[in-house]
């Protein structure tokens, strides 16, 4: 099956080793993906906090790129820019209004065939969770993991149309299909503060604290993100946040592809786990799965 792949900023960037074992895990899974030939940024959190048009018609050229290229869907791994294609096909089919604007300003139509997902989406949707029990090498068993969402893959609910806002379940499901264990918290939902780790480093490292705090007091043994900007809050910045509270955490945070391509069967070097501030690798060796 082929998907367009729009990988956004930060996974050429400081999310590398979420493109680098996506596209492992994918490979794997016999899904192909064709990255969008000269994508730009989709905006993320700057277009849409000071310009609507730039915020939607950014994200609309991808939109009219992956019917270019003959693809009915287009694969976003990064949560922010997820939210942003999402939300902008999402009005270019249902606001007439919007729709017009944006093909008068980028000067192509769009047919309205294409369907924005998450990767998490497409191993639900394209490979099936009974599919997904069969392809697994090496069972994650006793491995307790905390799915966190974050806001972006839930929130606006009618635009994202991606999970239960306040109690999403998709992580869940496939952290059971690992044979590993999905942890409960209370925060699994709640903001990280998002990029305000860049300027109020203070506040971001209080609310992303409650999220590490909460996981390893529900005896999580790491967390799984889907998103790079809840990856950097809650791993590059553990240290600090361990500084400014004055406590011990040191909980692996691991991307959901990661975790998924150790039960494939891949290396920790094909999926770049010795990449992360918090040292992942021990952890796997304690649990036998590396």
């Amino acid at each position: 099956m082929k998907l367009a792949y729009y990988p956004g900023c930060t996974l050429h960037g400081t999310a590398n080793e979420y493109d680098i074992s996506m596209k492992a895990v994918f490979k794997e899974l016999g899904l192909e993906l064709i990255e969008i030939p000269d994508w730009v940024c989709c905006g993320a959190t700057s277009a849409h906090t000071t310009d609507e048009n730039l915020a939607l018609t950014l994200p609309f050229l991808h939109l009219v790129e992956t019917e270019k290229m003959k693809l009915d869907t287009v694969t976003v791994p990064c949560a922010a820019c997820f939210n942003r294609l999402k939300i902008t096909d999402y009005y270019a089919k249902n606001d007439k209004e919007k729709s017009e604007m944006m093909e008068h300003v980028v000067g192509k139509k769009y047919k309205k065939t294409v369907n924005v997902k998450h990767p998490l989406q497409n191993i639900i949707d394209d490979i099936g969770l009974e599919e997904l029990k069969k392809r697994v090498k090496k069972k994650l068993t006793n491995l307790r993991i905390a799915p966190y969402y974050g806001c972006l893959l839930l929130r606006p609910k009618e635009e994202l149309d991606f999970d239960d806002t306040e109690n999403p379940s998709i992580m869940e499901k496939i952290i059971e299909a690992l044979d590993a264990v999905p942890v409960d918290f209370s925060y699994k939902q709640e903001c990280c503060g998002a990029s305000f780790s860049a300027c109020k480093e203070e506040m971001a490292n209080a609310l992303t604290h409650k999220v590490i705090k909460d996981a390893k007091d529900n005896k999580a043994d790491c967390i799984m993100v889907a998103c790079p900007l809840c990856h950097i809050n809650l791993d590059l910045k553990q240290k600090d946040i361990e500084k400014q509270v004055n406590e011990q955490l040191n909980v692996p945070v691991l991307y959901f592809t990661q975790i998924l391509g150790l039960a494939l069967g891949l290396s920790a070097k094909e999926l770049s786990l010795d990449s992360h501030f918090v040292d992942t690798m021990q952890l796997l060796k304690d649990k036998d799965i590396i």
